[in-house]
């Protein structure tokens, strides 16, 4: 197992694609939370989305490793 994600011949880095998967999260997690008002109740909504991001991508990344086997 080299690490790389082949995708029709293209190695890719297991880290750009879960980099992807956790921002489309993000997005869809984002829209919920805009729905029902969050950023009325949080005092920096720049910070808590690079926050929600951050924890997505930990996420992500965590269960990616588990499911590699590395």
């Amino acid at each position: 197992m080299t690490g790389e994600l082949d995708i029709l011949g293209v190695f890719i880095s297991p880290l750009l694609a879960w980099g992807l998967i956790a921002l489309a999260l993000h997005g869809v997690l984002r829209a919920g939370l805009d729905r029902v008002g969050f950023n009325r109740a949080v005092w920096h909504a720049p910070l808590a989305d690079l926050a929600l991001l951050v924890i997505m991508f930990g996420i992500v990344t965590r269960l990616g490793t588990e499911w590699m086997g590395s």
